[in-house]
């Protein structure tokens, strides 16, 4: 299978070119053969009017064809200034680096996009996801790019981050800059682009208007089907339930969260929610014996339990998929079998050594199970596509047999289709009694999934909502931080 085959597509200056489609369609394929990062074996790119060929990503952006990445590039342990300038030092006059001539230069890049706040001096290290993406930004416009692709650029910042984002994105284009905008996200495509290009399977499918379109449309045009039946989930009620599987009394740790206490049923999905930085990540790590071991208590089935571990959290049947896929989920260099079958591997030994047959079957099992898009099992699964990768790691905590599963973002940069069979797999692991704590930023999503939403600002539980009380209103009225609180 071609990972894009016959794609014809163009892109017009000052514009902002929206493109979209399913995980696995195309839509990075492309972006990278276009940045320099792939060869692609047949076809042409015509630019300006020539042809070209880049044979790596500094001739894309010497030609003036600048990629920010989902997962961001930069270095952290170097400055603000030094990124922007990272492989194209400036030299002074005898030579040596000038370091004074880059820091007002950064300056410069950082003015144009209206940040006047940030020391170029300042290690990335000690900036927010939002202000990294701004450096990006920044080291694309000292390119002075013609085109500026962005893969996923709001998928780490908070709404008020993305206006501003969006604003600089129209102050490019009105400078005459394209920028070709990929997301799953349909709301902000359609705010933010003027043309929509839909790909499909490594095809090219349309190319439609933003005005002239909508989202089911553009949907259904992504799947290769009709998108009229959503996904619904039918009405649970935990609120008066006193007999939970897990409950939590007064956890508290220092500068990350305090005094939380809430329950989780068998059967129910409890949503948690919240702003950027309002400490739900850090709650879960925390509980999975990731983080320092914080104070107060933790009791599954009535008996109070110890997490001082990660492995005290598998033994207990904690089961977590972490919010960073990439970077905290997968074994990037390891195949698909390695990264389903790594937690359940001690159930698979004999002595010494593994039982290959009996960690085959079972990684075929779950293969075939959550319908993971593979080659086989030995394909290494940095190769997969996000929602796939996302299955994998799923398949991975199901195979130990969790009695709670914490799933941190699980839908984060999956496309509508695989977000439908995640939906669904969710729906029926709570059918079988497993209980699911679920922390997402997208409102839907948990208005749609959860039986109670739990709602934390600045590390802690505003709220707890029944379903029928809950609301995107509601919710972000408790997400809020308040004023002297």
């Amino acid at each position: 299978m071609l990972a894009l085959d016959d794609v014809n597509i163009s892109f017009r200056a000052g514009e902002v070119h929206a493109v979209v489609g399913e995980n696995g369609a195309g839509k990075s394929t492309l972006m990278n053969i276009l940045s320099g990062t792939y060869t692609p074996n047949g076809g042409s790119i015509v630019f300006k009017g020539r042809n070209i060929q880049f044979r790596e990503p500094r001739d894309a952006q010497d030609a003036g064809i600048a990629m920010i990445h989902q997962e961001l590039s930069l270095a952290p342990s170097l400055s603000i200034y030094e990124n922007i300038f990272v492989g194209r030092l400036k030299k002074n006059r005898f030579g040596l680096t000038d370091r004074e001539g880059m820091i007002r230069a950064s300056l410069g890049y950082l003015s144009e996009l209206g940040v006047d706040d940030l020391d170029p001096r300042r290690e990335i290290r000690s900036l927010s996801v939002s202000q990294q993406q701004l450096i990006e930004i920044a080291k694309a416009v000292s390119l002075r790019s013609d085109i500026l692709i962005m893969d996923e650029p709001t998928s780490s910042l908070t709404k008020n981050e993305t206006v501003y984002l969006f604003k600089i994105i129209g102050e490019l284009k009105a400078k005459g800059v394209s920028t070709i905008f990929i997301s799953h996200r349909m709301d902000e495509v359609f705010q933010i682009s003027d043309r929509i290009t839909v790909m499909r399977d490594g095809r090219y499918v349309d190319t439609k208007q933003t005005k002239d379109t909508n989202e089911r449309e553009v949907v259904s045009l992504m799947v290769g089907r009709s998108m009229d039946r959503q996904f619904h989930r039918a009405d649970n009620s935990y609120c008066n339930d006193e007999n939970p599987l897990l409950e939590v009394r007064n956890l508290s740790l220092k500068n990350r969260f305090q005094d939380i206490s809430f329950t989780l049923h068998r059967g129910e999905i409890l949503g948690l929610t919240g702003l950027v930085g309002a400490g739900r990540s850090e709650l879960v790590q925390a509980l999975f014996g990731i983080d320092e071991r914080p104070s107060g208590t933790v009791l599954i089935e009535g008996e109070p339990v110890l997490v001082k571990s990660v492995g005290d959290a598998i033994g207990l049947g904690i089961g977590l998929i972490p919010e960073g896929r990439k970077t905290q989920g997968i074994f990037r260099e390891m195949s698909v079998r390695e990264n389903i079958s790594i937690a359940s591997l001690p159930g698979k030994c004999s002595g010494l050594f593994i039982d290959r047959k009996g960690e085959s079957r079972l990684v075929d099992d779950y293969i075939g199970k959550m319908r993971i898009k593979t080659p086989g099992p030995e394909q290494k699964i940095k190769f997969l596509s996000g929602g796939n990768q996302q299955k994998a790691i799923l398949a991975r905590w199901l195979a130990n047999q969790p009695r709670i599963l914490i799933l941190d973002e699980p839908t984060h940069g999956i496309d509508v289709g695989a977000k439908a069979e995640i939906y669904e797999l969710m729906d029926s692991l709570a059918k079988e009694g497993i209980a699911i704590l679920l922390i997402s930023s997208e409102l839907p999503e948990i208005l749609t999934m959860a039986d109670r939403i739990m709602v934390m600002s600045e590390g802690r539980i505003n709220g707890i909502l029944c379903k029928d009380e809950a609301s995107q209103e509601r919710i972000m009225e408790l997400a809020i931080p308040r004023k002297g609180a």
